[in-house]
């Protein structure tokens, strides 16, 4: 019998601790450090994996990535903005942070198929920075217009040489140049703790996500069930994407899962430099305070048995 995988408790006790206003605190540097390391461990796996293939060979699957990121602001956008009453920008915003993704929510799938002993394709990684990308410029779009004045090479600096995407690239680029042969020497830091750094990450999300609490209660039941309600309609497309693509079992839980996530570091920081009218605490009280925890302690073992039954009806 498979116990609660110990990354998801830590995640509730600091959950627990936030809501109970402890003193519990992670100092920034450390939160900092320890964002860095998984980071570069999830882009190394990927970037070994790369090495032992043609990188042709996942082009359906990163067209497909890219599609779909594109659609899911756009399907997201009218949900916020009429069926939620939320003003243009509020609702562009959030619909950005619904079509991107979280590297935290990846990052404990990774260990959660670990735990349940599913196997999935390592090249992950490579779709998880391509997520981050498309939602924000539609996201943009939808708030401004095409003619909106956005400077977007401004944005694109911001978007490509932000902490998350430079990491998981370099990270990537590292582990395809050097190969599983060369990355062996750094192993121990990379893999072997990739589990202990996690905890001690979901430890700080917890309270972060305990801090949103108000902001939900201010702002009514609308983004409790938007943001349990977008991620289950998000892991059905991916899941089903997954399917058509030929993903293993594993693959298309993992697809399922990015695409049920939202993101709280990349969309924030862009959104936050091209559409300052738009209210932070709204789209964070969403996707932090509402879908991460709800994918952490719900949404990837759903989506792992969602995968389960797609491949049933696939043969």
């Amino acid at each position: 019998m498979r116990t609660l995988d110990p990354v998801v408790l830590f995640f509730l006790l600091g959950l627990t601790a936030g809501i109970a206003r402890t003193e519990l605190r992670l100092p920034p540097a450390i939160y900092d450090f320890l964002t860095i390391l998984l980071l570069l461990a999830i882009g190394l796996k990927g970037g070994v994996e790369l090495a032992n293939q043609s990188p042709l060979g996942i082009l359906p699957q990163v067209g497909a990535v890219l599609l779909i990121g594109l659609l899911l602001p756009l399907l997201a956008y009218p949900v916020l903005r009429y069926v939620g009453r939320l003003k243009r920008p509020d609702a562009a915003s959030i619909a950005a942070h619904y079509g991107s993704v979280s590297v935290g929510t990846y990052a404990v799938a990774v260990a959660y198929l670990a735990f349940q002993q599913v196997e999935f394709e390592q090249y992950m990684p490579v779709l998880l920075v391509l997520l981050e990308m498309p939602a924000i410029v539609v996201g943009i779009l939808l708030a401004r217009g095409v003619g909106g004045g956005t400077k977007w090479g401004e944005l694109a600096r911001e978007v490509i040489l932000g902490k998350s995407v430079v990491l998981l690239l370099g990270g990537l680029a590292i582990g395809w140049i050097a190969g599983p042969v060369g990355v062996q020497p750094i192993e121990p830091l990379f893999m072997g703790l990739f589990k202990g750094v996690l905890a001690l990450f979901l430890l700080e999300m917890g309270l972060l996500a305990a801090g949103q609490v108000g902001s939900l209660r201010k702002h009514g039941v609308f983004l409790v069930a938007f943001g349990i309600g977008m991620p289950l309609v998000g892991a059905v497309i991916g899941g089903t994407v997954g399917l058509l693509l030929g993903l293993s079992l594993g693959g298309t839980a993992m697809l399922a899962t990015l695409i049920a996530s939202a993101s709280y570091i990349a969309v924030p920081a862009a959104m936050r430099m091209s559409v300052p009218e738009a209210n932070p605490t709204l789209s964070l009280a969403a996707s932090l305070g509402v879908t991460f925890p709800f994918n952490i302690l719900v949404g990837i073992p759903l989506y792992l048995r969602l995968a389960e039954y797609l491949h049933t009806l696939g043969g």
